[in-house]
């Protein structure tokens, strides 16, 4: 016999709490199955961990004469985990068994599971879930939806492309169980996860084996349980993270804090100068779309604004997947603190999106994936884009799309890739289609790029890539056709939008500071290279080109750097628009975007944009090479090197973006005084009409909790009979008029004609009323209104109103 410490072939531990019913039988058919089968399986154990039973489950094991079935137990219950702990703590075995009391997989079972185990593995685990395995008895329906519903968690978030975790049929390499086990802390069911994860992080490698399999009565498992679990299983994630993924994020929040900090704290009084109208434009957006939620109307339409032809909200870029979500909170605390939350949030989850996928990807280093993903994420024009745009900021789905399509490459899971893709790609749509086609460019020059420079990989890639990019246009496209046909065709649909003739960067924007920059700033010359302050679409700055370019040649020997230099260099070339100029001369030459110019689709992007793929290119780049200086013994050039990284990133930090006190919103529109003046199916017509150069009108129907419908406003919209997208409603000759007197000062001699065409222009707006407002050359307004109308106004809380029902 032998000795307490001597080992043994095999161990067989059981968890056991209150099984007096189910564990008789369990220890005769395995000590009966070893004893028949001594030849195969060598001197074995079984140990039974008592978990603090209150029955006779302690007496089934000691009151058998046979010392190679052993008790451990403990004082008082505290979980299967526990137990099954102390049981492989208590094991000799060179391989470990851990089975269930109720040996729902029959012993004979372990005969395939030792076969897996012999083949190299570290563990091999039974499964009910694999083709093969073979379902006696099933449980309730509940608990198999609740168990698939688990393993699809556990398989997201713990243990990818292990199918069944739960099974309680496993075997161990002995010296592996027990370090596994002694590593773990969790008491309850989900040890099984947190065993299998360490395995995997000590590159052991798991064999999942189809079993047989039956449901046995008396399951100790409890509705709670399946709390318990989901909280063991949110634990075990949080310890997997390491901490300095979590300053990463910490720190990229803090990043965004500081960007919005003069209005992050006070959004509902603060505004955005440099987002010109846009940020009345997309408080309306979150207005409105939690308007539509509440009251359950159609989220694509709103006659709100543009009445009474309204706007399609669904060609507006809306960003339904964050305003539908933020829905609540919009219709609790406003439109202002929604899309203040969002934005901030959102821009930090951007950066901690590019910065996983950096570690992931990229480079092991963290403080080199931290530099990369924040010029990612905070480069200048994506800060520019912070003024107004959070579809061009809120870009946390582009990495991990870009990572889903690099896990199609392998071929490993190309059904369940694509339809993850499918599904990202879906949702994206949902917050900024635009953004989803610049990302498809850069993959696209990135992957062009990378197959010519590893033929062998693009061979074994293009088969499965473009079955599991076939797979998800199939899943995406049921998704978002209803949403796609409304935008196109349907209710104040346009073809194109016109940005001019020419929206591309200049050569001398790429090497040029941003405005926001906080040591390099020159606004009066980033706005004679850019559209305006939202538009800085470019301003990398000459010392971080010329780094990129050097850390290019120094890694060139790299296919990852090859590719990323073209997708830069690409990018950059494409956003110069369909013909650009050499600065300093009057050579003017065609462009590579002018062979995209007019597609459908990029006819309406502002190819200027195109240089924000730059970003996360350059932020790799920037990653690789940190991880390269870094590692070197050469001080030297390991000072050298940093110090540039300094010199180039300095002058990009930007300051945060400039804020003002709102101006106040008259009381008529607060307190409820416009009501009498607005009869059902009527609008009232602040003067001048709101438009894309004055939007504060849209802020005034907020804070009357959209209870009046405007005509005109800051949206896109079609005009004329090729229906051609504008910014704005389509303009009428009354509107167009007070909108000259507006900046002008000058009123026009008003006559008949004019009367006679402001008549028909209230009846097309269904005008209950017009309203002037303090503001420049109000007086001049005030004037041909009231010519217009034939009567004067009234004075009412702060504003001029016109009664258009009385005459008076």
């Amino acid at each position: 016999m032998n000795g307490p410490s001597a080992a043994v072939d095999l161990s067989v531990v059981i968890p056991a709490y209150n099984e007096e019913q189910r564990l008789g039988p369990t220890l005769d058919a395995v000590t009966g199955y070893l004893d028949d089968n001594e030849g195969r399986w060598g001197e074995w154990e079984v140990v039974v961990a008592d978990d603090g039973s209150t029955d006779a489950t302690r007496t089934l094991v000691t009151d058998r004469e046979d010392a190679r079935i052993q008790l451990v137990s403990g004082p008082r219950n505290r979980g299967k985990g526990h137990a099954m702990r102390m049981g492989v703590a208590a094991s000799r075995g060179r391989r470990v068994l851990v089975t269930d009391a109720d040996l729902a997989a029959p012993i004979e079972e372990l005969e395939k599971l030792d076969k897996a185990l012999s083949e190299g593995n570290a563990a091999a685990i039974g499964s009910r879930a694999l083709p093969g395995a073979t379902i006696g008895d099933r449980q309730n329906r509940l608990r198999e939806l609740l168990g698939r519903a688990g393993n699809l968690l556990i398989r997201a978030l713990a243990v990818p492309g292990i199918r069944d975790t739960q099974c309680g049929f496993k075997l161990f390499e002995g010296e592996g169980a027990r370090e596994a086990f002694a590593a773990s802390k969790i008491d309850g069911y989900g040890i099984d996860v947190e065993v299998l994860r360490h395995l995997r992080r000590a590159e052991g490698q798991i064999a999942e084996v189809p079993v047989r399999w039956s449901h046995r009565p008396g399951s100790k498992i409890r509705a709670l349980d399946y709390v318990r679990f989901l909280a063991d299983l949110a634990r075990l994630r949080l310890r997997s993270v390491r901490r300095a993924d979590l300053l990463a994020v910490l720190v990229f929040l803090l990043m965004a804090v500081a960007l919005y900090s003069g209005r992050v704290f006070d959004p509902e009084h603060r505004y955005l100068t440099d987002s010109l109208q846009d940020q009345n434009q997309w408080e309306w957006f979150f207005a409105v779309t939690a308007d539509n939620v509440a009251h359950l109307h159609n989220p694509f339409f709103s006659d709100l604004q543009g009445f009474p032809d309204g706007v399609n909200l669904m060609a507006n870029t809306v960003m339904l997947g964050l305003s539908v979500p933020f829905a609540p909170l919009t219709l609790l605390a406003g439109p202002a603190v929604s899309l203040s939350v969002v934005m901030t949030l959102g821009l930090a989850a951007t950066a901690a999106a590019w910065y996983w996928l950096i570690v992931k990807r990229v480079v092991a280093k963290r403080s080199a994936a931290f530099v990369g993903a924040s010029l990612a994420a905070f480069a200048p024009p994506m800060v520019s884009h912070a003024n107004a745009h959070p579809n061009f900021v809120i870009l946390f789905m582009i990495p991990l799309i870009v990572d889903r399509a690099l896990r199609l490459c392998t071929g490993a899971r190309v059904v369940r890739d694509g339809i993850v893709l499918g599904l990202m790609a879906a949702y994206q749509v949902f917050l900024g289609e635009e953004p989803l086609l610049l990302a498809m460019i850069g993959m696209l020059l990135f992957a062009a790029a990378y197959a010519v420079v590893r033929r062998d990989v693009a061979k074994q890639a293009w088969r499965p890539l473009l079955n599991g990019l076939a797979l998800a246009g199939a899943v995406c496209l049921p998704l978002v056709v209803w949403a796609l046909a409304w935008q196109f065709a349907g209710p104040q649909s346009y073809r194109s939008v016109l940005h001019g003739d020419d929206a591309g960067n200049s050569p001398l924007a790429l090497l040029s500071f941003a405005e926001r920059s906080l040591i390099a700033g020159n606004a009066h010359r980033a706005n004679a290279l850019s559209l305006n302050p939202t538009e800085q679409n470019a301003f990398y700055g000459w010392p971080l080109v010329l780094l990129a370019f050097a850390i290019a040649v120094r890694l060139w020997e790299r296919a990852l750097v090859k590719a990323l230099a073209v997708t830069a260099v690409g990018a950059a070339l494409l956003s110069l628009g369909p013909r650009f100029r050499i600065p300093m001369t009057d050579q003017v030459y065609p462009g590579p975007w002018a062979a995209l110019a007019k597609l459908p689709l990029f006819e309406s992007v502002i190819e200027g944009r195109v240089a924000m793929i730059c970003a996360p290119a350059l932020g790799m780049l920037l990653a690789l090479a940190l991880e390269r200086l870094t590692s070197t013994r050469n001080l030297g050039t390991q000072y050298l090197g940093l110090l540039g990284v300094c010199l180039a990133l300095l002058p990009l930090i930007p300051a945060p973006l400039k804020a003002v006190e709102r101006p106040a919103t008259p009381a008529f529109f607060t307190d409820g005084a416009w009501k009498p003046y607005v009869h059902k199916g009527e609008s009232l017509v602040p003067v001048p009409l709101p438009d894309p150069g004055s939007a504060e009108a849209l802020h005034w129907q907020q804070r009357a909790g959209l209870g009046f419908k405007v005509p005109g406003g800051y949206f896109n919209g079609p005009w004329g009979k090729d229906r051609i997208g504008i910014y704005g409603a389509a303009p009428r000759y009354t509107s167009q008029m007070l909108r000259d007197v507006r900046y002008t000062g000058v009123v026009p001699e008003i006559g008949k004609n004019w009367r006679a065409q402001a008549r028909r222009d209230f009846a097309y707006w269904k005008a209950g009323a017009l309203v002037v407002a303090p503001q420049q050359n109000d007086d001049a307004l005030r004037k041909a209104v009231t010519e217009l109308v034939g009567h004067d106004a009234k004075w009412v809380d702060g504003v001029w109103v016109w009664d258009l029902h009385t005459g008076g």
